[in-house]
């Protein structure tokens, strides 16, 4: 079997053990990715690599893990959050309650997103009234933000004043999140190219993520985040994206990286 028909091989086998369509991420990227974590085990071929994780559960959930790519930290790009913060919030706060709107971090990761959105909307709003909807596609991602553990590397960015409101050192390099902050949030898993979405939702934050999809996976997720969307609805995406054809997804711009649904 030559090379190419061993991936091809790879992806549909994958797909009926997780779910998980590779057809739907770059493919340089995703082989690049998959040759280098299965060389670490000693594998030559994907499907030599497919036979041993579907062995071994704990190798399995390892891939799971560093396929969906969780590199996050606490306000990532520190300019995007105060956009949020000083001229979203407060422009949707002119016509609805605060504590009534619905968040979705779409890719959640370990946690950081949905617990800065937290934090930030504890400038608004008490703790009491905070609820956001957490998704990701790793179980394992969710179960570490579940616990609000993090290094002090995560949270370089954040504001000194949430650091001090909202964390407690619990050791040389380890900070661990109130749990005030991770009651406040719901996680789900959810497959984004997969599965039903969300509602009437007023924001979505989808950051970072997309750059891994092939164009045919980012307009089906921008379609679907447009229906997800409420009137008026928010698209928070990544500094490294942007929607070229915003039109086709009842989408405009109302500053970087920030999308309004319009009328469709």
């Amino acid at each position: 079997m030559d090379f190419f028909q061993d991936y091809e091989l790879f992806k549909s086998r994958f797909f009926s053990l997780s779910t998980i369509d590779l057809n739907l991420y770059k493919e340089r990227q995703m082989k690049r990715r998959i040759t280098s974590f299965a060389s670490k085990y000693g594998f030559t071929t994907f499907c030599s690599f497919l036979d041993e994780i579907i062995r071994n559960r704990e190798l399995y959930d390892k891939f799971v893990n560093y396929l969906t790519i969780n590199v996050s930290e606490f306000y990532r790009n520190p300019r995007q959050w105060e956009v949020l913060s000083t001229e979203i919030l407060p422009e949707i706060a002119e016509v609805k309650n605060l504590s009534n709107i619905k968040i979705w971090s779409s890719a959640c990761s370990t946690g950081e997103e949905p617990y800065t959105v937290v934090m930030i909307m504890n400038e608004f709003i008490p703790m009491r009234q905070i609820r956001i909807l957490a998704t990701d596609i790793d179980v394992e991602a969710i179960n570490k933000a579940k616990e609000g553990i993090y290094p002090s590397r995560s949270i370089k960015d954040l504001p000194q004043k949430f650091i001090d409101k909202h964390f407690v050192k619990i050791d040389d390099d380890n900070y661990q999140i109130s749990r005030d902050v991770i009651n406040c949030v719901e996680f789900r898993k959810l497959n984004l190219l997969m599965d039903p979405y969300p509602s009437n939702v007023d924001i979505i934050i989808c950051r970072n993520v997309l750059i891994y999809f092939t164009e045919e996976a980012k307009d089906m997720i921008f379609q679907k985040f447009s229906k997800s969307l409420a009137k008026d609805g928010i698209l928070f995406i990544g500094s490294t994206e942007q929607i070229i054809n915003y039109h086709k997804y009842n989408l405009k711009p109302i500053g970087s990286f920030f999308y309004k649904k319009t009328e469709g």
